[in-house]
C-alpha cells in the first residue's frame, strides 16, 4: 500500500477536506472516480516521499490523536478536487457536510501499487522499497535493519531495528542518510554523536 495523503481538517460546510499531499502526482491519485483506502494508523502507512527534509488507547497520527473506537470508512471514492491557496481540497461520495468531513480528520489515504511501480525521482523511495535493508554507518558499521518508515508532520523518520531488539529513529535526511542502495539491500548512515546510543538508552528506560 502506498500513502497518497492525509486528511488535515474539514474546509467549509459542504465536506470538503484539507489534503496534506504524499505523492508527486496528485491529480492523477486523487482524480475523480479515484478508490482510496482509509487508514488511522500513519505508522503502518506505505509513502513516497524525498529524502527532504483496536484497543482502548488512541492511535497518533500525524499530529492528532484519533480516539479509539472512531469508526473510519474502510474506503473513499473521490467526487472531485480542486486547489485552494496552494492546497488540495477534496470532496468524497457521501461526505456531504462539515460534521461528516470532520470525522475524517487524521486519516490516511492509500492506494494499491504494484511492486514493480517505482518513484519517477531516483532520490525518493516508497516504503516497501526501504523495509528490510540493512542499515551500516559511513564507516561501514553494521548498525541494523530498517523496520519501518515513519511519516511525522514535521520529517520522516526510519526505525531502525538494532540486534539486541531495540529500535533507534533516525531522521530520514540526506545528511544523516547520504546513501540508498536498494539492489545492494543497503541504506548508509551517518549519525551524530551520540545519536544511536541515545535511543538506546531511552529503549533500556522502558
Amino acid at each position: 500500500m502506498l500513502t497518497v495523503g492525509r486528511i488535515v481538517r474539514a474546509h467549509g460546510v459542504r465536506g470538503e477536506v484539507t489534503v496534506h499531499v504524499r505523492t508527486d502526482v496528485p491529480d492523477e491519485r486523487f482524480g475523480p472516480g479515484s478508490v482510496l483506502n482509509v487508514t488511522a494508523s500513519a505508522r503502518t502507512a506505505s509513502s513516497g516521499r524525498p529524502r527532504t527534509s483496536s484497543g482502548s488507547s488512541p492511535v497518533r497520527s500525524a499530529g492528532r490523536d484519533i480516539p479509539a473506537g472512531q469508526r473510519l470508512p474502510s474506503s473513499l471514492t473521490v467526487n472531485r478536487i480542486r486547489w485552494h491557496q496552494g492546497r488540495l481540497l477534496v470532496v468524497f461520495d457521501g461526505i456531504t457536510d462539515r460534521t461528516a468531513a470532520e470525522s475524517l480528520r487524521g486519516a490516511e489515504l492509500q492506494v494499491e501499487v504494484d511492486d514493480a511501480e517505482q518513484p519517477s525521482d531516483p532520490e525518493e523511495f516508497f516504503d516497501h522499497q526501504l523495509t528490510g535493508l540493512r542499515v551500516v554507518t559511513t564507516e561501514g558499521d553494521d548498525v541494523g535493519e530498517v523496520a519501518e518508515v515513519i511519516h511525522g508532520a514535521a520529517q520522516d523518520m526510519l526505525a531502525v531495528r538494532l540486534p539486541d531488539g531495540s529500535q533507534a529513529l533516525v531522521p530520514f535526511v540526506s545528511a544523516i542518510v547520504p546513501d540508498i542502495d536498494v539492489d545492494a539491500g543497503r541504506v548508509v548512515i551517518d549519525p551524530p554523536a551520540g545519536l544511536l546510543d541515545l535511543h538506546l538508552s531511552g529503549e533500556s528506560e522502558r
